[in-house]
């Protein structure tokens, strides 16, 4: 178990979320910090040097990969879990190249996330919410090729809409939608 002099900061815009973890995280003895924005976030960063964070991939519309670079470049040594509601092969990949030990999908049990921090010893690792080797279904093809793609133009909608050959409305349409698992 980490020492209470370490704390793990928690990024996610949704409030009940947060404290929920936040307090479940506390009872298993973390001393937690939470934000629910990239300034909170950046804030805390500097003022309490937490060697651990979670970090949501959407934080009210702002991304959470550019975050992720930020706090990095503050502070190399941090480890980041980053966790989403809406899970991509794309958005998992560019993740870890951009420095994140781990990827989540939500929700997500203090459990689930202190082994993703390697702490967990007790239960096997959590697999990860995307299986490569699993067929897929066309509906989980096809978002995940939009993930690629709107990943690709950096998260243009209008640009990947163009890419897709697709009206823009209908791809903000899919966009909203969550995931199919498979």
């Amino acid at each position: 178990m980490q020492t209470v002099n370490t704390p793990l900061l928690l990024i996610d815009d949704n409030q009940v979320f947060l404290q929920t973890l936040a307090r479940s995280l506390s009872r298993r003895g973390e001393s937690v910090l939470t934000a629910s924005c990239g300034d909170e976030a950046l804030a805390h960063l500097e003022d309490s040097s937490p060697s651990r964070a979670v970090l949501d991939l959407n934080l009210a519309g702002d991304s959470g990969l550019q975050l992720l670079t930020e706090m990095l470049q503050r502070q190399p040594q941090l480890q980041v879990v980053m966790l989403t509601g809406y899970s991509s092969i794309a958005t998992a990949v560019e993740a870890i190249k951009r420095g994140a030990l781990n990827y989540l999908c939500k929700p997500v049990t203090a459990t689930e996330l202190l082994a993703a921090f390697g702490e967990s010893r007790e239960e096997a690792p959590v697999e990860s919410e995307v299986d490569t080797d699993a067929t897929l279904s066309v509906r989980r093809l096809e978002w995940e090729h939009i993930q690629r793609v709107l990943q690709e133009n950096e998260g243009n909608i209008s640009a990947t809409a163009r890419a897709l050959n697709m009206h823009r409305r209908t791809l903000q349409r899919k966009l909203q939608k969550k995931p199919a698992r498979r």
